[in-house]
């Protein structure tokens, strides 16, 4: 199953069927637009709709392919009919800042050779690790800056699926220092103008004027080759 999330990430409501209801009372979906916590972005919340009736999802996750959905409430069953509808102010800041994560490591990337270690994407800040011998707190304060015009030149951003081949071709398209994982025979490239283009899982917004207005938090260094950089998001254009 492709997500629904793959196929369009402004999708707010969708229709299903619970496939499986688990002991934790976490239920697993025919279909789903609730993006579950991997890659370094935190999961969706919002409902599913059984006739009127509304079961809280409080965590979706991820084991292997399986994408479960934590509920507050019990009672779905298998063969449920069920109307998702996702926390979307919550899903929305997601993507304006995954698409900015992409670009401000792409800067990293582009100017210190560094690859990156980790990062998290929530609704208050986004923060990514990386690995480079220099550490210069006001440089990297520059490159959120350099960011901001990129956001403002508002290109258009893509995703597309390619063979596991044509990844190995370009090893350009993995900024990540963990290398691509191995089980996979295709991936998911998205594509931010001529930017930048890489692997990815997660959901992003159409175009980087979306985004809005980033500020500097701080930088962080964390021993031998190992930094850190925090920003929030302060503004959406749209």
């Amino acid at each position: 199953m492709n997500p629904l999330y793959f196929q369009d990430s402004y999708l707010k409501e969708f229709s299903s069927v619970v496939t499986k209801v688990n002991e934790n009372n976490s239920i697993e979906l025919e279909n789903t637009a609730f993006y579950p916590k991997s890659g370094g972005q935190e999961h969706d919340t919002g409902v599913l709709i059984r006739n009127n009736e509304e079961f809280p999802v409080t965590y979706t996750g991820k084991s292997g392919e399986i994408i479960f959905h934590e509920l507050s409430k019990t009672g779905l069953q298998v063969g449920d009919k069920v109307v998702g509808k996702i926390n979307w102010d919550r899903r929305y800041k997601h993507m304006r800042s995954h698409t900015s994560a992409h670009i401000i490591s792409a800067i990293i990337h582009n100017k210190l050779g560094a690859l990156i270690t980790g990062n998290q994407i929530t609704e208050e800040k986004v923060r990514i690790d990386f690995n480079t011998e220099n550490y210069d707190p006001e440089q990297l304060k520059g490159f959120v800056d350099q960011t901001n015009k990129i956001i403002e030149l508002d290109l258009p951003t893509k995703s597309y699926f390619i063979s596991k081949e044509e990844v190995e071709k370009d090893p350009a398209l993995s900024k990540l220092a963990k290398g691509l994982p191995q089980d996979l025979t295709e991936f998911r490239i998205v594509e931010i103008g001529q930017m930048d283009k890489q692997v990815d899982g997660g959901t992003h917004v159409k175009s980087t004027k979306e985004i809005g207005t980033l500020e500097f938090i701080k930088a962080d260094n964390r021993g031998k080759n190992n930094r850190r950089l925090y920003y929030k998001l302060i503004e959406s254009h749209n």
